[in-house]
């Protein structure tokens, strides 16, 4: 049959990105505690197309991420986008993977068992010379206000907030180490299911720490640049938003390390 793609395309304007988008897909990823973790993704996945070629082949992404889809670590993402490379005869391939992560968290006090989700995405990209990957995760938090604490005579105000991390890294690390760093920067973590004493902990553990947007930011900075990782993050950025109860706005914070700053203060 005749292939349309492969003809020669005139017009001489190459593209950047080209192929599929929204591809809602089964993937399998790393999990701490059970190996592996089943969820379901959605799924950019794209190539740059010379300017002599008219068209990619679509369904090859497809064939190719499905080959790859029952085990998605960092490792095998990267092989994955290599694979689409070579095969669509691209410079460079590209994906974002978005998928919900579950967490069973036992409540502080009595124990009781619950189920956290957390967003992350996988990106990626990949070149005959070089190869990135950043995992980004978002961490629903406590906060109370240390200002609305100090002035006030009974309690302060409380919103719940949502810390955003984005990790570059060569190395392992797992995404449950993570979320548990930002939880210990925040004035406390979330949970599915309290009783009458973990509840009564929450509160009292939250009025304890309490965090302005820009505290939460900083202390996750701080963990985060000396996370036990195999190998220190190649890059990182964080950024929080309260969700403020009070106000009819909402606060936020960002700030990123590169490898060419050499502390926290540059």
């Amino acid at each position: 049959m005749i292939d349309i793609q492969q003809q020669k395309d005139t017009r001489e304007i190459p593209l950047q990105k080209v192929g599929v988008k929204n591809l809602s897909y089964p993937v399998t990823v790393l999990d701490k505690v059970h190996g592996t973790q089943a969820t379901t993704a959605e799924i950019d996945l794209f190539v740059n197309l010379p300017h002599d070629y008219k068209g990619t082949h679509m369904s090859r992404f497809i064939e190719i991420f499905h080959k790859y889809h029952s085990d998605l670590g960092m490792v095998r993402f990267l092989e994955m986008l290599e694979e689409v490379r070579v095969t669509l005869d691209a410079e460079r391939a590209y994906c974002t993977m978005s998928f919900p992560f579950f967490i069973e968290k036992k409540a502080p006090v009595t124990g009781a068992p619950g189920i956290m989700r957390y967003e992350c995405t996988y990106e990626g990209e990949v070149s005959s010379s070089h190869r990135d990957f950043f995992v980004s995760i978002g961490i629903p938090v406590t906060t109370v206000c240390p200002c609305s604490k100090a002035i006030s005579e009974r309690g302060a105000h409380n919103q719940r907030g949502l810390v955003k991390v984005r990790l570059q890294n060569s190395g392992m690390f797992w995404i449950e180490d993570v979320i548990s760093a930002v939880e210990g920067a925040s004035s406390c973590g979330l949970y599915s299911a309290l009783k009458r004493p973990d509840e009564k902990f929450v509160t009292e553990h939250a009025y304890d720490n309490p965090r302005f947007v820009e505290d939460i930011v900083r202390e996750t900075y701080l963990a985060l640049k000396s996370f036990p990782s195999a190998k220190p993050f190649d890059y990182f950025s964080v950024e929080c938003t309260n969700f403020e109860s009070i106000h009819n706005h909402n606060a936020y914070a960002f700030t990123e390390w590169k490898p060419s700053q050499n502390s926290a203060g540059v």
